[in-house]
């Protein structure tokens, strides 16, 4: 009897620590992707030849007046800045805009950049706005 009952309890044991082990790793893997690393337009342009063979993280602001908008296409166009405003990425988006959109915001997009000179997002996500944070 006494075998059986340590037998039951390295039993349990052994599931407890799968079971810790795959909590950990679902956790270690939400965290990994969602941190957001993302290029500015200058490292997009200094990789050169290089930030056409994988995908990227573009992040920087929308150029004020560079927004154009087919409803009927849901074809999505504007140019992504660097914080100087010195350097732009023309950028093609098709799919919902999300409603937070519009000129200025700090945003980071999804996708590839190619030999064009265009990078062609599969997701966008816009920062929010200030007006939702509290106030000082």
């Amino acid at each position: 009897m006494g075998l059986k009952l340590k037998s039951r309890k390295a039993k349990f044991l052994i599931a407890g620590v799968l079971i810790l082990g795959g909590i950990g790793y679902l956790v270690y893997t939400g965290i990994r992707d969602t941190s957001m690393y993302y290029l500015t337009p200058s490292e997009v342009i200094k990789m050169g030849e290089e930030a056409y063979t994988k995908g990227l993280r573009l992040g920087g602001f929308v150029a004020d007046g560079s927004i154009q908008w087919d409803p009927k296409e849901l074809q999505l166009e504007f140019q992504v800045i660097d914080e100087n405003g010195k350097t732009r990425i023309p950028v093609v988006y098709q799919g919902v805009v999300p409603d937070t959109f519009e000129n200025g915001i700090e945003i980071v997009v999804e996708g590839s950049y190619s030999p064009a000179g265009i990078f062609k997002a599969t997701t966008l996500l816009p920062k929010c706005p200030s007006k939702y944070e509290p106030a000082d």
